[in-house]
């Protein structure tokens, strides 16, 4: 391949193949396909890390072979997924938030390939399945803890881009917030790029000095500001615990294995794979979970939010999905 990013494989090594035992080696022979995947940001960005680590998880088991390119450019994007497909992989993974249309075009040009693509839109044909980012359920848990610990009454949020996915997702947190909070005030910035820890910082400070004393940090940098400035962050999609101790009291956690395992199971039987995969990032399928740190949080918080994250992993309470633009 010619495309001037990083590029990396991983493979399930033969030592460990041999490890396991016999009747998980019959079914790996049978299952493993090739996945490749096309990261636009680097793999250290906190949304696509997600994926990366249940890939490569994915790949120790011996569900897939796994391949990736990071940082590919708009503009070497499509090229990227034609030389992949052309390469032999059975899966194409990406993310076609700014290329919709030329990955749609590539996927029509390889019917054989199976794509799955982070997109905005639907699904398209029998090979071009879509997912979104859906760890709200636990945005909306958080919510309802920031609304008891707030002594300002004023919250604030960091996105990258006001897209659907992000949107849903601070939009969430603020519902949450206004269940325990009905006076809660907000205030929110998106920063125009999907890594730009430096921005967001900024952005976390201006919201901090306009009063804000607890933020959501969609993009990684939000939780710095708030520590430089004796505020509480949220994290979003990763554990930020360990990295903010005092700071970070509560992350929405968005696992992304059972994404992968559905769409395998769908290669592997032959189906068509032109359907939305959304559903997996559901509480209900383990595809996101609220941690938090108890020893932060008031007591008196934490009773309506575990009462709430039941009715939601029972189905009869739906955290809404709202996916305007918050202001």
């Amino acid at each position: 391949m010619t495309f001037s990013t990083t590029r990396r494989t991983l493979l399930m090594g033969a030592a460990a193949t041999l490890a396991l035992p016999a009747y998980i080696r019959r079914v790996n022979a049978q299952t493993a396909i090739k996945v490749a995947g096309v990261h636009a940001s680097p793999v250290e960005n906190a949304w696509n890390s997600r994926i990366h680590a249940a890939m490569q998880a994915a790949a120790a088991d011996g569900l897939i072979e796994y391949e990736f390119s990071e940082g590919v450019a708009a503009t070497d994007y499509p090229r990227a997924m034609r030389e992949y497909a052309e390469g032999g992989a059975k899966l194409v993974w990406g993310e076609s938030y700014a290329v919709e249309a030329e990955a749609r075009a590539v996927a029509a040009d390889y019917p054989e390939t199976a794509f799955l693509m982070g997109s905005s839109g639907g699904p398209e044909g029998d090979n071009f399945g879509v997912f979104g980012t859906r760890n709200h359920e636990a945005a909306y848990l958080a919510g309802m803890l920031a609304g008891k610990m707030s002594k300002t009454g004023t919250f604030g949020s960091v996105g990258g881009y006001p897209i659907p996915e992000v949107n849903l997702l601070i939009n969430a947190f603020r519902m949450g917030v206004k269940e325990v909070n009905p006076e809660a005030k907000f205030l929110n910035g998106f920063i125009g790029a999907w890594f730009d820890p430096a921005k967001a910082k900024e952005a976390a400070v201006a919201q901090i000095d306009g009063g804000a004393d607890i933020l959501f940090g969609e993009r990684i940098g939000t939780a710095d500001g708030a520590a430089e400035r004796g505020a509480k962050a949220i994290g979003s999609l990763i554990d930020y615990t360990p990295r903010y101790p005092g700071t970070v009291f509560a992350n929405a956690i968005w696992n992304y294995r059972p994404t992968i395992e559905a769409i395998v199971a769908d290669v592997v039987a032959g189906k068509p794979v032109g359907r939305d995969y959304t559903e997996y990032s559901f509480m209900k399928y383990g595809g996101n979970e609220l941690i938090y740190v108890a020893g932060e949080v008031p007591a008196d918080a934490v009773p309506a939010m575990e009462e709430k994250k039941a009715a939601i992993a029972a189905g009869t309470f739906e955290v809404p999905i709202d996916a305007n633009e918050p202001a």
